[in-house]
């Protein structure tokens, strides 16, 4: 699978994460089939300000914290998408993340 394939694969599972949910790296990688793929995962989110509404706010690390949020522009933008969609955070922490967490293997 050559890794522009892979991106267009994880942005058709990022589109899907609902308004004030969230997901991981490594939930989204496991549900394409590759489990160990958690960091390209974040690379294709990285990618991701060239295509049109990929929610890359709402993918963080397994443990909910925002890993990816030097990425974005600005200090803060990351932080300030997820609070405008309700999501609580605490020290780059989300808060509730078990209760927020949407898993595609579940939801697809």
């Amino acid at each position: 699978m050559s890794s522009e394939g892979f991106f267009e694969q994880v942005y058709k599972v990022a589109k899907q994460i609902p308004h004030g949910r969230i997901t991981s790296y490594g939930a989204i990688a496991k549900y394409l089939g590759q489990a160990g793929s958690a960091r390209m995962v974040g690379w294709a989110m990285n990618a991701s300000g060239k295509q049109e509404n990929v929610p890359a706010h709402r993918v963080v690390n397994r443990n909910g914290l925002l890993t990816g949020k030097h990425h974005f522009e600005g200090t803060n933008l990351m932080q300030q998408l997820l609070e405008s969609e309700g999501i609580e955070i605490i020290e780059n922490q989300i808060q509730n993340f078990e209760a927020l967490f949407w898993d595609p293997m579940k939801e697809l």
